[in-house]
C-alpha cells in the first residue's frame, strides 16, 4: 500500500500543529487574564509581591487589573503580562492622571510601562498614588 504525498503532508502538518497548541497550553499561553472579584486579586497580589495584604482595592471595571493599598502605605498596581498579572509596588517616580474615561498609571519603568484602569472611585486613587511622592 503506497501513501499518498499529500496525504503524509496533512498528517505531518496536524501533527505540528498539535504539537504547537500542546506547546503553547504547557506554557500557559493564551487569553488575557481577568480579575473576576477582589478575591482573585488578592491572590494575583499575592503572587507578584508575597505577602501583600491589601486593606483597600481598586478593580477595574473589566477585570483587567487593579490597584491596592496595603496598611503601610504601599500601593499596588496589578496589569496582564502574557497569562497572569504582573505587579510593581509604586515608587514616588509614579505618575497617575484620571483622562476622563479611565484612570492612567505610569509607574516610571521602562519595562512596565503604564497602565488603564477603569475604576469606580478614580479621585480616591488618584490622592492615594499622589500621596506617595511627598
Amino acid at each position: 500500500m503506497e501513501i499518498a504525498p499529500a496525504l503524509l503532508q496533512f498528517v505531518g502538518s496536524l501533527l505540528a500543529i498539535l504539537a504547537l497548541a500542546g506547546l503553547a497550553y504547557w506554557l500557559k499561553l493564551g487569553p488575557t487574564p481577568r480579575l473576576a472579584d477582589e478575591e482573585a486579586a488578592r491572590l494575583a497580589a499575592d503572587e507578584a509581591v508575597s505577602g501583600y495584604e491589601p486593606v483597600a482595592i481598586g478593580l477595574d471595571r473589566h477585570g483587567k487589573g487593579a490597584l491596592m493599598r496595603d496598611a503601610a502605605g504601599r500601593v499596588l498596581l496589578l496589569r496582564p503580562h502574557g497569562g497572569h498579572f504582573a505587579g510593581r509596588i509604586l515608587t514616588p517616580a509614579a505618575r497617575v492622571h484620571d483622562n476622563g474615561s479611565a484612570l492612567v498609571i505610569d509607574t516610571a519603568e521602562k519595562h512596565y510601562g503604564e497602565a488603564r484602569l477603569l475604576l469606580d472611585d478614580p479621585a480616591a486613587w488618584v490622592r492615594t498614588i499622589e500621596a506617595i511622592r511627598t
